[in-house]
């Protein structure tokens, strides 16, 4: 396909001057910011609760709409992992990781400023990709097989020795329990339940979401109500609207690079911005200057987060638009949308409605310049929650927290298993155990597992097969570098601690 800038042109011309279209995009964009802040409500809920309501409306509009929530959810997830530690999606666990400790310090402003200008150009990053390199980075993702997506659920899971804080021994324990509880449920070759002790909620093993929100809300709750009346205030500092020059400056090579990643990882079908996100963040920990300062609460690690996730959006498009398979959760109820709409994604699609191909990338676009809109004017009313007195706010989060986990399944169980989790949540906190690789062998656990499985299936045993594809190799081999390098880099981390608590008891 020969890429026509003249239909592109003209598309801009149908969203930019149709003002249903673009109120359209508008009220999707901030419904998806409301919808991916508050706990437990996904983008991907937010676009299926929303796909109704386009019965009946023009292509263009309705997708419009569709495509501003999808944009808006990834980068409001951002608000509440900063502001009260409760990643509001996903994709927005690992910007917990620096985001959170910014706000504790004050800067909640300036950690939700960069969330948004990080977000903003990753989307657009993602978005530029799938208009002008659709087809052809569609085709790579084409040759993933059982084998390749083991080797990248593998290479996902050597993330972990990056984000295992002080100690690797901890981080790689709380990566194993992540693992055993992965195991939980159905079999995914024979269908045979496994440590379910009967219990039929656990049928599918612990839900994802009211698992995040134990791990990180509940826990970190029960933390500060112990602390409760002990600590002083937070002043968060909430002038400011875009980040300083000096702070993009310092991120700008972390958004270029995690960007690149997102996209990539994002055109992966199955994969997600949760994924990319932690690939990111360890990405820029690596090539840090200062690595040891990451966990602190630094700019750059908020910056390549969201700017990973929010590019994810344009590559899970990719495969949509091109074949016909959706690259994500979100993507897959877009796909019933697209059907709704009389319209069958995959190659077709190019040669019958070249013109809402193109309406689909300059909605896209415009998508994400109005979340930068929404999300600007946003930002300072946003950052006052961190003033919020704590009497009120904790019973605010926790009541918002069980209701987040009850809504995606209405289950009670998840209100337990939430609540369950957050007492595991807190006491690995109290005793060092960081958090974050729990979630990551939740994500990739079933993934890796099934994938092998299928592969020896289908090589009736031989496990040559793991070693007999390029891409697949590759992946492996990359995953190895990549935890040499973290442990490398853990250990120059941990000798500039030592060097700085030296200095510190120096006279």
């Amino acid at each position: 396909m020969d890429f026509d800038f003249a239909l592109l042109y003209h598309s801009f011309g149908n969203v930019m001057l149709d003002w249903h279209v673009l109120l359209a995009i508008f009220i999707g964009v901030t419904g998806g910011i409301t919808i991916g802040a508050l706990p437990g409500l996904t983008a991907t809920m937010g676009v299926a609760l929303l796909v109704p309501f386009t019965f009946g409306r023009p292509p263009v509009e309705s997708l419009g709409m569709l495509l501003g929530i999808y944009c808006g959810g990834m980068y409001g997830g951002s608000i509440s992992a900063i502001l009260i530690r409760t990643p509001g999606t996903p994709a927005a666990a690992a910007t917990v990781l620096e985001g959170y400790p910014m706000g504790q310090r004050g800067e909640a402003g300036r950690a939700l400023a960069m969330a948004l200008f990080a977000s903003f150009s990753g989307g657009m990053f993602g978005a530029l990709v799938m208009t002008f390199l659709s087809p052809y980075v569609a085709g790579v993702a084409l040759e993933f097989s059982y084998v390749e997506y083991f080797a990248l659920a593998l290479f996902g899971l050597s993330v972990i020795i990056s984000i295992s804080g002080t100690s690797i021994i901890k981080g790689v324990m709380a990566g194993l329990f992540g693992l055993v509880l992965s195991t939980i449920g159905m079999d995914p070759i024979s269908g045979y339940p496994r440590f379910t002790f009967g219990v039929i909620d656990l049928m599918e093993g612990p839900s994802f979401i009211p698992t995040l929100i134990g791990l990180f809300a509940v826990a970190e709750l029960f933390s500060n109500i112990e602390k409760m009346g002990v600590t002083e205030k937070i002043k968060a500092r909430i002038g400011q609207y875009f980040p300083s020059l000096a702070d993009i400056k310092t991120s700008a090579p972390n958004i270029l690079k995690s960007s690149a990643i997102g996209t990539i990882v994002g055109a992966i079908p199955g994969a997600g911005g949760d994924i990319a996100a932690f690939v990111s963040y360890a990405e820029a920990k690596r090539s840090s200057r200062h690595p040891e300062k990451f966990g602190t609460g630094l700019i750059e690690g908020v910056a390549a987060t969201e700017s990973a996730n929010n590019a994810c959006s344009g590559g899970a498009m990719i495969p949509l638009l091109s074949l016909g398979v959706p690259g994500d959760a979100v993507t897959a109820v877009l796909l019933g949308a697209f059907i709704v709409q009389g319209l069958q994604p995959g190659p077709l699609l190019y040669k019958e409605h070249m013109d809402i191909v193109y309406n689909v990338f300059a909605a896209m676009i415009v998508a994400n310049v109005a979340m930068l809109v929404v999300g600007a004017f946003g930002v300072r009313f946003f950052a006052r929650v961190i003033g919020i007195q704590k009497e009120i706010l904790i019973p605010i989060i926790f009541v918002l927290s069980l209701c987040g986990s009850y809504a995606m399944r209405q289950n009670v169980f998840d209100v337990y298993l939430t609540i369950g989790f957050g007492v595991i949540g807190y006491l690995m906190q109290r005793y060092d155990y960081p958090l974050s690789p729990i979630l990551l062998a939740l994500i990739l656990g079933p993934m890796a597992e099934a994938n092998l499985r299928r592969s020896m299936v289908v090589s009736g045993g031989d496990w040559h097969i793991l070693v007999s594809r390029p891409i697949a190799v590759s992946l492996m081999v990359l995953g190895v570098a990549f935890m040499v390098a973290s442990v490398f880099n853990h250990k120059r981390i941990e000798k500039r601690l030592a060097e700085a608590r030296l200095a510190d008891t120096t006279p």
